[in-house]
């Protein structure tokens, strides 16, 4: 067996890589995404939440433009992407239109997930998507990307969206179905490793360096990846693609690769955040925001007294109660002014203090990790 089962999945982010979505013509292969997209309606139809981080225009552009990738140079590529963009995106709008599903497509660079101010944006686009059960598509932002900041694959980007949206599975669709000892195309003895736990230079050595014909990243890409998400808390598993109905397979019991993640995706989250040491700003709240904080709730702008520091939207601020106490941490919704502004006021009358409409809590309970009685 696997050890793979969606079901237990509630969030999942699934990479599709060039090598599977591209015909040998250069075109999209229409058969085996119809396929996955059964899968993922299979998934939607059982309240699961998907995201999809998708490679391929450069491939499709490519082709249309009549462009080599191997001798291109940066701004082809780019010229690429925005041919090949919206290929892809018809392609699967149309795969899943089959089903009901709308899909909208998501365009990020590598500063959308660094920035905490982006990273906010960005997730909070991702996630009205998901409530309102459409199927993102993601992919890097080719036409403006730069050669120094690039994310270089979408295994990592796929990484970080799974880490964006506090994802808890993390599925990587490759041409092999694993991780191997060795490469398995020039070694009789590779083995393969079905489970693992805590990813070390040993499992990097072994994930090797093989590349595909189309895409751009190998094994090792897909290790790092796994790296970023098991840390974010999200269960990373690495299958073949390269057969029809992908997830039906592996929830039959098809030979996978899965890493398994150091806690839940909010555990780590908030363990990041205990630990951060540059805190940009305090809050100070009464007791009543003290107690609604025990109790796992947000921070409302009615329990906020005042602020301190110069701190802006997505920055790490500290929240102290009447006595000086740290009871809290999290990433700020808005900056030391705003906070100032709306502070004391009800999330109803927010619009009336700022003249826009913005978020109704000034620390959301995922961003934010209370500390215990002790401080």
């Amino acid at each position: 067996m696997s050890g793979f089962d969606s079901g237990d999945i509630r969030r999942l982010v699934v990479k599709v890589g060039s090598s599977l979505l591209i015909g040998a013509d250069g075109a999209v292969d229409v058969d085996w995404l119809a396929g996955l997209a059964d899968d993922i309606a299979g998934l939607v139809s059982r309240e699961r939440q998907v995201l999809v981080v998708s490679s391929g225009a450069i491939a499709l552009g490519s082709a249309v433009l009549g462009i080599n990738k191997r001798r291109a140079r940066l701004e082809d590529l780019q010229a690429a992407a925005a041919a090949g963009q919206v290929r892809l995106a018809q392609a699967w709008q149309s795969a899943l239109d089959a089903h009901g599903i709308i899909t909208a497509q998501v365009l990020l660079t590598p500063g959308d997930t660094e920035d905490r101010r982006r990273f906010l944006n960005a997730r909070a686009t991702l996630e009205r998507l998901l409530a309102r059960g459409v199927v993102p598509v993601v992919n890097e932002n080719d036409t403006v990307a730069t050669e120094e900041i690039r994310y270089g694959d979408n295994d990592r980007l796929a990484a970080r969206v799974a880490q964006l949206v506090m994802a808890d599975g993390l599925l990587l669709l490759s041409d092999v179905d694993g991780l191997y000892s060795a490469d398995p195309g020039t070694d009789a003895e590779a083995r393969h490793i079905p489970v693992v736990r805590g990813i070390s230079e040993e499992t990097l050595a072994m994930a090797g360096e093989t590349r595909s014909d189309i895409g751009s990243g190998g094994m090792r890409t897909k290790v790092l990846a796994a790296r970023i998400a098991t840390h974010a808390g999200c269960t990373t598993v690495v299958a073949s693609g390269k057969v029809c109905r992908p997830i039906t397979k592996l929830d039959a019991g098809a030979r996978c690769t899965l890493f398994r993640p150091e806690g839940s995706p909010a555990a780590a989250r908030k363990q990041w955040l205990a630990g951060a040491l540059s805190v940009a700003g305090r809050l100070h709240v009464d007791d009543g925001a003290v107690r609604a904080l025990r109790e796992g709730r947000s921070l409302l702008p009615v329990g906020v007294v005042g602020a301190d520091g110069e701190f802006r939207r997505g920055d790490v601020v500290s929240v102290h109660a009447a006595d000086g106490r740290e009871v809290a941490r999290g990433l700020a919704e808005y900056g030391r002014d705003e906070a100032e502004a709306i502070a004391g006021c009800r999330s109803e009358d927010i619009e009336a203090r700022l003249g826009y409409r913005g978020s109704p809590v000034v620390l959301h309970r995922d961003d934010m990790v209370v500390f215990d009685n002790d401080g």
